[in-house]
């Protein structure tokens, strides 16, 4: 039974993964949910984007022409591993990856979020209030959940702009996107089919960041037609 490797976004439970596992089991194939290390994985260091992508290499490396799936940022993971290693993955399908380095408002605030409030801590963000304000600014309500070390791990991941690597990418790649993404817009998904080589793209109208979840049959459907190919 081929196996599907999935790598979720940032959370801390996979539990609305659900229906697109059972989709792709009664498929006849097996969804490997793998535990990210620091978020649905115990981890007492502080992660950098080169640990997660040797982290990776572990998982597969016994595998042949793996199948991995990435959401968000375990998308950003996924890109980061097929640069660098092009010729280890079958095919890949990336979720409203992250990866692409932005310099907007919210994003500068993000990156101070998880940056110089997760450096000093409590100094910068001892009032409740600003707490509250800077969260809502940043669009980042996982911020407050993160303990200390993921929030240095947070800041190290955003940090990296991996539009140079999307070139490097030679397997077959399905990159699927919700038409409404706020946390990593649609230009973002055609930046990446246009700097992939061998790429497509499924753009979900009505959806957010997160299609498979709202959308779980249409696109496990596509994903499975897409493997199937």
């Amino acid at each position: 039974m081929k196996k599907i490797f999935i790598i979720h976004g940032w959370t801390y439970t996979t539990d609305k993964w659900k229906e697109v596992v059972s989709l792709i089991s009664a498929a006849g194939f097996e969804p490997v949910q793998l535990a990210v290390p620091g978020l649905t994985e115990a981890s007492n260091k502080i992660w950098t984007l080169d640990d997660y992508i040797g982290w990776l290499y572990r998982q597969l490396e016994n595998e042949t022409d793996p199948i991995v799936v990435g959401h968000s940022n375990g998308g950003r993971i996924a890109i980061a591993f097929a640069a660098r290693y092009p010729k280890k993955l079958g095919k890949l399908i990336l979720v409203d990856s992250a990866g692409i380095y932005h310099n907007e408002l919210p994003l500068r605030l993000k990156r101070f979020l998880f940056g110089t409030a997760a450096k000093f801590g409590k100094k910068i963000t001892s009032s409740e209030t600003a707490r509250k304000i800077l969260y809502k600014a940043a669009g980042e309500g996982d911020y407050k959940n993160a303990d200390p070390l993921m929030k240095k791990t947070m800041a190290n991941l955003i940090s990296v702009d991996l539009t140079a690597n999307l070139s490097r990418i030679e397997c077959p790649t399905l990159i699927i996107w919700g038409k409404k993404d706020r946390a990593t817009p649609l230009a973002d998904g055609q930046i990446m089919n246009s700097a992939i080589k061998n790429s497509e793209i499924m753009v979900v109208d009505g959806a957010a960041h997160s299609p498979h979840f709202t959308h779980a049959k249409q696109v496990t459907e596509r994903i499975l037609q897409f493997i199937k190919s």
